[in-house]
C-alpha cells in the first residue's frame, strides 16, 4: 500500500483535484426556474484497488444565480490504517449565462503531520489573490505559475459547476465538451471532457440513465514536467459519470474513476438528497 502516502500526505487536495476532473459539486444550469432556494446532498465512498480508502460528503446550495459548495474527505475502511489526514473545502460564486463566476474558495486540511491551505479570492474569471501554505521549494524545472497562468482560470471546487445551455438537455453529450482551466493554488492544470456514452445504473442513491464523460488532465504550470506521478496523470484513464437530480438541466456526480500505479481510485455516490426541485428520481 505504498500507493496510498500521496494520496493521505494531501487528501483534500486529492478530493479537490478529483472534483474538477470528475464534477464532484453538483453540476447546474443557470436557468430562471433555479431563482428559487436549491440544496444537494450527498455522501461518497472512496476506494483505491477495491479497498474502501475515505468517505467524502457533499453539500450545495443554491439561491437564485448564487451558490456556495462544500466538500469534505476523511479515511475509512484500512485508509484508517495509513493516514489521520482529513479535511474539507468550500467555494461561492455566481451563475451567470453560461458561465460559472467564482469568488471565493478555501481548503484546509492536515495529513501526514502538515498543515495544507489554500485561500483563493476571485472575479470575473480571473485568480485576484492567493495564498497557500506549505508551498513549493525552490526547484529549477519547476514551470513557474505567472500573472497569465491565472487568468481565465478558477479554483477547483467551482470549476465542478457545469452549466448546461438553455433549451438542451442535460444528459447528452453536450455535458461533456467543455475544458475547464483550474488554479488550485500551488498548479495550474487544464481538464478537457469528452463525451463517451449514456449507460444505465441502479443503487447507490439514484436509478436511470448517466452520461460518460471522458477526462484528460494536461499540466500547465507549477509542475515538474520530470516526475513519475505528472507523466502518470497526464496518460491516465479518467472517467465521471453524471446523473440527472430530477430534472434535465441540473447533474450531480454518480461515479468518478481516475486510473493509479496502485489501481483504480473511485469516488462513487451511497446516499444523494434533493430539495427545492423535483427528485422523484432520487432516493434518501
Amino acid at each position: 500500500m505504498s500507493g496510498f502516502k500521496p494520496f493521505g500526505k494531501r487528501l483534500t487536495a486529492t478530493l479537490a483535484t478529483l472534483a474538477t476532473l470528475c464534477g464532484l459539486a453538483t453540476l447546474v444550469s443557470p436557468t430562471p426556474a433555479l431563482a428559487k432556494k436549491a440544496s444537494v446532498g450527498g455522501l461518497y465512498n472512496v476506494s483505491l484497488a477495491g479497498f474502501t480508502i475515505g468517505r467524502a460528503s457533499l453539500a450545495l446550495v443554491l439561491q437564485g444565480n448564487a451558490y456556495s459548495a462544500k466538500v469534505g474527505l476523511e479515511p475509512a475502511g484500512i485508509g484508517t490504517l495509513f493516514s489521520t489526514g482529513k479535511g474539507s473545502a468550500t467555494a461561492s460564486g455566481w451563475l451567470v449565462g453560461d458561465k460559472v463566476v467564482p469568488s471565493k474558495y478555501q481548503m484546509a486540511s492536515r495529513a501526514a503531520d502538515i498543515d495544507f491551505y489554500v485561500a483563493l479570492t476571485q472575479g470575473s474569471g480571473h485568480i485576484r489573490s492567493f495564498d497557500v501554505a506549505p508551498q513549493f521549494r525552490p526547484n529549477k524545472e519547476r514551470i513557474e505559475v505567472t500573472n497569465k497562468h491565472r487568468r481565465n482560470a478558477m479554483d477547483p471546487l467551482s470549476a465542478a459547476l457545469m452549466p448546461v445551455s438553455v433549451g438542451k438537455s442535460g444528459l447528452s453529450e453536450q455535458a461533456c465538451k467543455r475544458t475547464l482551466p483550474i488554479f488550485d493554488g500551488w498548479t495550474r492544470f487544464d481538464i478537457k471532457l469528452s463525451f463517451k456514452e449514456i449507460k444505465d445504473v441502479s443503487g447507490h442513491g439514484y436509478n436511470g440513465p448517466v452520461v460518460v464523460c471522458s477526462a484528460r488532465w494536461t499540466p500547465v504550470a507549477g509542475h515538474r514536467p520530470s516526475k513519475d506521478s505528472v507523466k502518470q496523470l497526464t496518460q491516465a484513464k479518467m472517467e465521471t459519470w453524471l446523473a440527472p437530480a430530477g430534472r434535465e438541466d441540473v447533474l450531480i456526480p454518480y461515479r468518478i474513476s481516475v486510473e493509479t500505479e496502485t489501481g483504480e481510485l473511485v469516488l462513487e455516490a451511497s446516499k444523494l438528497n434533493i430539495e427545492g426541485a423535483s427528485s422523484d428520481r432520487a432516493e434518501n
